[in-house]
């Protein structure tokens, strides 16, 4: 339709240009420069054409309305390339899923709640453009992710496509943490080093869990991938947990209360692979927390088991959380195992003079590119160091183990291993993000996806 309209402008500016012949040139030179601009005009509209998304994921574990160029229906391109700021660029950002609180529905209608409500609209503009972003992020992963992929070009991919869809801008706006990628008995904080070739296998149960940071408000959200319909129970689990946690959360809420009726959900359920029948178990030594401004966990912890928490720890208005559950067939505890990729700068992190010049370079380079959020090895390797707009192509870190060992050691620098169940068990996880408004709880995270 759009092309038809086009040929006719261009029929109809071929006719005004022959009867325009005996005009002066300098006029003639005028229209013609009107009329290209009018074709490039048109060009810019069929450019952002929205379309329906028609393609949908080859994993499981998603909801029927998932598809993975659900993205097109904002007019963004398939694969995205645009960034999500400028797509929306005068248009409202999406919202999240919008969720009252069940005991306190007056505070929909309640004008001092409103008020309050409406002087946080710029920090909703920046949540919820690091909420799009992970959602057409993670689309565009769930795409490729399948069986013989490589994890590490998995994450490589996934992290490039999340740098440009947010334009990357360091510590102003960027990925959140590192792309876990635990597969099977590893629960959690589990991405390739450079030289780690471990390849995706269809029978393996993988997490996926990345976030976006904007202004340091961060987006912190998993699912899990499995191809094999013997873990469809296992799956459906851990995503009713989650979904009977975010349920509970609100204001006043106290989060023992929350762990106590995810676990009642998750273990309600069991799983038969190879025919033996499983309980599925809430790992009960995680858990989902709350979200800080440049802290990945600002102080509360919300329990996935009854008693994991002391009983006066209430939500409060205005908290960011990430409720995030994990279920296993093994023993339901994980340990630390395996080697450390994940690492992090402590938020509290003490003063201390570091005497090794190599171990003051790496922490000047933290500082600039990290700042208190989460980083691994693979990025230090980059020839960016983690940002191509901080650093450009002179970031790249060498021989700096024995100075990342030294920031670890005297406080600074936090590691954080993979945490491992018991070997030939089979984990899961899925993970929401929302926020306490005034009015009513924002998931903001909630996709067609999950």
């Amino acid at each position: 339709m759009v092309l038809e309209e086009e040929e006719k402008k261009n029929v109809e500016e071929e006719d005004e240009d022959e009867e325009e012949e005996g005009a002066p040139a300098e006029e003639g030179a005028k229209k013609k420069k009107k009329k290209k601009k009018k074709k490039k005009k048109a060009g810019n509209t069929t450019a952002l054409e929205v379309k329906e998304p028609s393609q949908k994921p080859p994993a499981r574990g998603l909801n029927e309305t998932a598809f993975t160029d659900y993205y097109v229906k904002y007019g963004q391109t398939n694969p995205p390339t645009i960034p999500v700021e400028d797509l929306f660029k005068g248009r409202q950002l999406p919202l999240g899923e919008i969720q009252p609180y069940e005991s306190q529905s007056y505070r929909e209608t309640s004008e001092e709640c409103r008020a309050r409500d409406r002087l946080q609209e710029d920090l909703y503009s920046k949540v919820r453009l690091a909420s799009e972003v992970h959602r057409q992020v993670r689309s565009y992963a769930q795409s490729f992710i399948k069986p013989g992929v490589k994890l590490a070009d998995m994450c490589e991919r996934l992290e490039n496509k999340n740098r440009e869809l947010v334009a990357e801008r360091g510590l102003e706006r960027g990925i959140g943490f590192p792309t876990g990628c635990s597969i099977n008995h590893v629960a959690a904080h589990y991405t390739p080093n450079t030289g780690d070739d471990t390849v995706l296998q269809y029978d393996d149960v993988m997490k996926v869990d990345f976030g976006v940071q904007v202004d340091g408000r961060i987006i912190d959200s998993a699912w899990t991938v499995s191809f094999d319909p013997k873990y469809d129970n296992l799956l459906a689990s851990v995503r009713d947990a989650t979904n009977t946690g975010v349920r509970l959360a609100g204001i006043d809420a106290r989060l023992c209360d929350i762990g106590e009726a995810i676990q009642e959900a998750m273990e309600s359920y069991e799983v038969e692979l190879n025919g033996t029948t499983y309980p599925i178990k809430a790992i009960r030594n995680l858990n989902g927390h709350s979200i800080g401004q440049y802290q990945i966990h600002a102080g509360k912890s919300v329990p996935i088991v009854k008693g994991g928490c002391e009983e006066s720890i209430r939500m409060e208005e205005g908290e960011f959380y990430a409720i995030e559950t994990f279920a296993s067939t093994g023993r339901g505890y994980v340990i630390e195992d395996m080697e450390c990729s994940h690492y992090m700068k402590r938020f509290d992190a003490p003063h201390v003079p570091l005497r090794m010049q190599s171990s003051k370079k790496l922490l000047a380079h933290i500082n600039k590119t990290f700042g208190t959020l989460a980083f691994c090895r693979r990025w230090l390797d980059r020839e960016d160091g983690g940002s191509t707009f901080l650093n450009g192509s002179n970031g790249k870190q060498e021989k700096y183990m024995g100075a990342l060992k030294n920031l670890c050691d005297v406080g600074i620098v936090q590691p954080y291993p993979p945490l491992c169940d018991v070997k030939g068990s089979f984990t899961a996880q899925y993970e929401h993000t929302f926020f306490l408004r005034p009015t009513c709880k924002e998931v903001l995270s909630r996709g067609d996806d999950y």
